[in-house]
């Protein structure tokens, strides 16, 4: 009897620890910009399912990513060190996955640990119990998925809502003696903003007007004059916009379609097709066309994205995991809807360097409140593992923001650095940089040695390069130095060895 009733108060202690621990949902978009959630508050759509975060958690108004681009964003949050430390620096890389990453520590110390839907990192997930990932790019329709048993399956349906059914479908199948930690990958909103047929025309009766610098000239900055992302110039009309969509490069997104799928797709695209035909636009007009067609299509792939977030969250509640469970929601990178002219990421500016990231962990982090302390994607490793009570190791470069969030409350950040390493993809040059409070200072190198310096302050669109304007000497001497500063701290010896060349 004794010895059963010690077998039962064990057992107890031990249920109670894991419920203790909290579980960690962790749901990564691609390419979502914070100008097109709610609760930044730019109006260009409703996502009340996002907001939801955002109203019993937080918002981050200052989150950064440390190389805007896809994969090697995802390898950033997944080892909480910079792309030149993981290896995983451009979108050609492979990511080593047999290296550290919190998951492995997390499931270590008793959690289950999956990751479900886009993945990106062009090797096998390791240290998951349970993975389920996209090839690739993966496929906004039937997607295909690489599972653990070396199978390729095509799944019919929605990707966004695929993804989602199937971090339901884990959840439901987990041992619930255990914490566990899921991250959820979202293809959406990617290019080619391809909306589910639910939420086909949206917004057509929107007309969105032209960010101020739709037009920009890129006066006195290198880089923005020879990049290759524009909507003018880059945008396609059949990859991007699905017009004449079967006659060229990108005609399989729609060839693998069922057959009711298409016809949805065919019976909404094909008059604004004809349509657009009939007007022969060119110029401005024809620009402007394409601008108002991307943003229509992009923000009703978005719409697709908050339902589904919605879907993850009515799940916590109905399954009683709402209390216990961290929930973070942030993009790969931010995006441009128009500003200076693009679409796209890459660069330092703002726009595609901030992301967006919303946070929720009832009775930790405080409702509805906002944070302006810097944060970068880098810091999700180590916020993890300590809110799971898992040591943080000293390699992981990232801080967690824990302690912004509860007392006593601790000050974020000065400054953050940032690397761009990718060459030819979009024209962009590599380039690092920092950003303050106030300042941003870039060095590009490679194809041209070229620097810029903006005031946040006083030009937070950042059209005015003020490197080597008189007056600026002593901000860009001290600028350059914290620069270097940081480049040591964070061991990138490529930018260390550019910075000792003088231009």
């Amino acid at each position: 009897m004794k010895k059963l009733l010690f077998l039962w108060l064990l057992c107890s202690a031990g249920y109670l620890r894991a419920q203790q621990r909290p579980n960690i949902v962790i749901i990564v978009s691609d390419d979502h910009a914070f100008q097109a959630i709610g609760a930044y508050g730019h109006g260009l759509m409703q996502t009340p399912n996002l907001d939801r975060i955002a109203r019993e958690g937080v918002r981050f108004d200052r989150a950064y990513v440390t190389n805007s681009i896809c994969g090697p964003s995802r390898a950033v949050i997944l080892t909480g060190k910079y792309s030149h430390k993981n290896g995983f620096k451009d979108n050609h890389s492979r990511f080593d996955a047999s290296q550290d990453i919190f998951v492995k520590r997390l499931r270590t110390a008793g959690y289950q640990t999956a990751w479900i839907g886009k993945w990106h990192l062009e090797t096998k997930p390791e240290g998951f119990d349970y993975w389920q990932v996209l090839p690739g790019q993966g496929q906004y329709f039937n997607p295909d998925f690489l599972t653990m048993d070396g199978r390729t399956i095509r799944k019919e349906g929605y990707a966004t809502n695929v993804i989602t059914d199937d971090a339901q479908h884990w959840l439901d199948g987990r041992d619930k003696d255990k914490p566990f930690c899921l991250i959820v990958g979202h293809k959406a909103p990617h290019r080619t903003w391809m909306p589910d047929t639910s939420d086909l025309g949206m917004f057509d009766n929107r007309t969105f007007p032209l960010p101020a610098n739709f037009y920009d000239k890129y006066e006195g900055r290198y880089a923005a004059q020879h990049q290759d992302m524009s909507i003018e110039k880059t945008m396609r009309l059949g990859y991007d916009l699905k017009m004449l969509p079967d006659t060229g490069f990108g005609k399989g997104f729609f060839t693998r379609m069922t057959p009711a799928q298409r016809a949805r797709y065919d019976a909404y695209y094909k008059p604004i097709e004809a349509e657009f035909l009939r007007q022969k636009l060119s110029g401005r007009a024809l620009t402007e066309w394409k601008y108002q067609r991307y943003m229509r299509d992009y923000l009703s792939t978005c719409a697709s994205l908050d339902r589904n977030i919605g879907r993850m969250l009515q799940y916590l509640d109905d399954h009683d995991l709402t209390r216990n469970t961290l929930v973070i929601y942030l993009s790969d990178q931010g995006f441009y809807l128009g500003e200076h002219g693009w679409f796209d990421k890459r660069f330092m500016y703002e726009e595609s360097f901030r992301t967006p990231m919303l946070a929720r962990f009832p009775g930790v982090f405080p409702a509805g409140s906002t944070i302006n302390e810097m944060v970068m994607n880098l810091d999700i490793a180590p916020t993890c593992l300590q809110a799971a009570g898992v040591e943080v190791p000293k390699e992981i470069q990232g801080e967690s923001f824990l302690p912004l969030l509860r007392p006593p409350f601790q000050a974020g950040r000065k400054s953050m650095y940032y690397h761009y390493y990718e060459r030819g993809e979009h024209s962009v040059i590599p380039h690092f940089g920092i950003r303050t409070q106030r300042y941003k200072l870039i060095r590009f190198y490679d194809v041209a040695d070229r620097w810029e310096l903006f005031d946040l302050q006083k030009d937070p669109s950042e059209m005015h390069n003020l490197y080597g304007k008189k007056g600026y000497e002593r901000i860009t001497a001290a600028l350059k130095k914290e620069l270097a500063e940081l480049a040591a701290k964070y061991e990138d010896e490529e930018a260390l060895g550019l910075l000792a060349k003088k231009i």
